[in-house]
Order: structure tokens, then C-alpha cells, then sequence
């Protein structure tokens, strides 16, 4: 006879062994789609979120083993490249404006001219907050984020682990603002800011909403992104919003920024994060030769004598 689970009363907590995977399948459902731009110590928690589930599923008898077991997941990372799949090239950043309605333009510009993150660029706010144009200064601190199960919907956070600072505001994008203020007023919407430490609720003058007067999600916006990016001709795999951070970091690289102004207005929290991803970009030049041998020998002549007058 095949035993059965009897209900649990009223007020009484159901065996853990039934709970856990459906809990935790429910909180995967809530992370982020991966893409070719997810960093590692996100695919990290991702895995080790899936090896819960599943070892989850395992113990209430719902499948047989856990995948996860064995896998070594450093081992797969360090395969893993950040070089980017696809870059736009100008003209398909152009190609690009002209597919997006006007309302967003400017999003596109924050994006192609400033690198800024989607979430970032949703989550500007009219003001010197973000926007300091009289000082020529971007803020970027903070991220639009959609969890309606902990702060009943669209609320801000800070960037990106380590990514918040202060940028140089690019003359044409603070022009492409200010336009973009003039035409599009900021639309108020109240919602939560844990900017701070503690969530506050407060009013956010919104640079980009729906037509509707709304905040942005990730399913709104992934669904008007879709139409403007077939629209330009871009591709479907690699041609998310961030391919325009891409082009923004490959365009500082080929017209000869250093590569630690080009960590700092990235944002990257390390130079190596910076080189790791965009290593194939920066021009290459001819390997000198001789460098040492020239130094001396320019020396030695100076002071009357060559280098081999010392050696035993």
C-alpha cells in the first residue's frame, strides 16, 4: 500500500520535507534571466540556489538524484569569458535611436554614452540627485529593481556591488537630458529607496515611465526593448541593452583612454575586471626591442665608456 501524508491541521506547520522545494522553487522563479553579460559571482549564487532546489527535490523523493552533485563550479567558471559576444557599431547604435521612440532616447544615450546599466538608467530621477548638469556630473547611485513579494513592486537599490560613483557627464548625453526633460516632464511615483540602509518610502520623479505614467519592470521594459531592438536589425542573442555599455567601454578603448579611466567611468571595481573583459580591444602596438641595451649604450657614451668596460 502506498502511504500517504496526512493534512496538517489548523495553525500547525507542515513537514519540512514538503515545503522546501516548492519555497525555493518560487524564490528561483523571482532571480533575473541569465545572458551572456551575468557576471560570475552571480552565476555562482544562481547555481548554488539551483543545487538547493534540487537537493530539496532529492529529499522530498520528487526526483531520484541532484545534477549538482559533482559539478565543480570553480572549474567551470574559469572557462568562462567576459569578453563580450557582440559590440554595435556606430551605425547600429544610430540605427538603434532612430527605432526608439523619442520618449526613450535619452535612456539609449545614458546607455551608448555613459554605460550605464538598464536598471541604472531606469532608476534616474530628475535633479541633481543623479543628474548635476551645472558641475558636468553623473550620480549613479542607484537601480530601479521589480520584487513585488518584498516591497510590493518597483523600488530602488544601489548599482551593482561596488559600482555606484560619480562620472563626467558627457556634454551631448546632458544636452539629450535636458531636452528629454523639456519635452518628457519626470512622472512622481511614490515606491520604496533602500539607498540608504533602510527602506524609505518616498516620491521618485522618474526620468523614463511607460506611457502610462508607470514605472518601468523587467518584463515591461524586455518587451518594449524587443520591438525597438528588432526594429534597428540587432540580433536577438546578444543584443540587449547592455551591448550599448559594450560600445561605450570599446569606444573609449579604440580612441586611446587608459585603462583605468576607463575602469573608473565603468565603474568596474577592479582594473582586472576591466582587462579581463575588454583585453581585445585596446589597439595593439609594436613590441619594442632592445629598450634596456639602447638606455645603456646612450648612457655608457655620455660618460665615455661602454658597458662591457665593467664586467670581469
Amino acid at each position: 500500500m502506498t502511504p500517504t501524508t496526512a493534512p496538517c491541521a489548523p495553525g500547525r506547520d507542515r513537514p519540512p520535507g514538503r515545503t522546501r522545494a516548492p519555497a525555493l522553487a518560487r524564490q528561483a522563479g523571482r532571480r533575473p534571466a541569465l545572458d551572456e553579460g551575468t557576471p560570475k559571482s552571480s552565476l555562482k549564487l544562481y547555481f548554488e540556489l539551483l543545487d538547493a532546489v534540487l537537493g530539496a527535490a532529492v529529499t522530498d523523493k520528487l526526483i531520484p538524484d541532484n545534477p549538482c552533485d559533482g559539478v565543480k563550479l570553480s572549474q567551470v567558471l574559469r572557462g568562462l569569458s567576459r569578453a563580450p559576444k557582440w559590440v554595435p557599431t556606430e551605425n547600429e547604435v544610430l540605427a538603434l535611436l532612430d527605432a526608439v521612440p523619442a520618449r526613450y532616447r535619452a535612456a539609449v544615450w545614458l546607455g551608448a554614452g555613459q554605460g550605464c546599466r538598464f536598471g541604472e538608467v531606469l532608476g534616474m530621477e530628475d535633479g541633481i540627485r543623479c543628474v548635476d548638469q551645472e558641475r558636468g556630473e553623473l550620480h549613479v547611485i542607484q537601480q530601479l529593481r521589480y520584487a513585488p513579494q518584498e516591497y510590493g513592486g518597483v523600488y530602488l537599490s544601489e548599482p551593482k556591488a561596488g559600482s555606484s560613483g560619480t562620472i563626467d557627464l558627457d556634454p551631448v548625453v546632458g544636452q539629450m537630458l535636458a531636452d528629454h526633460v523639456r519635452e518628457f516632464p519626470p512622472v512622481v511615483v511614490e515606491m520604496v529607496d533602500t539607498t540608504s540602509g533602510e527602506p524609505v518610502r518616498r516620491a521618485v520623479p522618474l526620468l523614463f515611465t511607460t506611457t502610462h505614467g508607470n514605472a518601468f519592470t523587467d518584463r515591461t521594459w524586455s518587451r518594449e526593448w524587443a520591438s525597438w531592438r528588432d526594429a534597428a536589425g540587432w540580433p536577438k542573442e546578444h543584443g540587449g541593452f547592455h551591448a550599448l555599455r559594450h560600445f561605450f567601454a570599446t569606444t573609449l578603448i579604440t580612441n586611446h583612454a587608459e585603462p583605468q579611466e576607463v575602469q573608473r567611468l565603468l565603474r568596474h571595481k577592479t582594473l582586472r575586471i576591466t582587462l579581463e573583459t575588454y583585453v581585445h580591444w585596446w589597439p595593439k602596438r609594436d613590441r619594442p626591442r632592445g629598450v634596456t641595451g639602447a638606455v645603456l649604450n646612450s648612457a655608457a657614451a655620455k660618460s665615455g665608456r661602454t658597458p662591457q668596460q665593467d664586467q670581469p
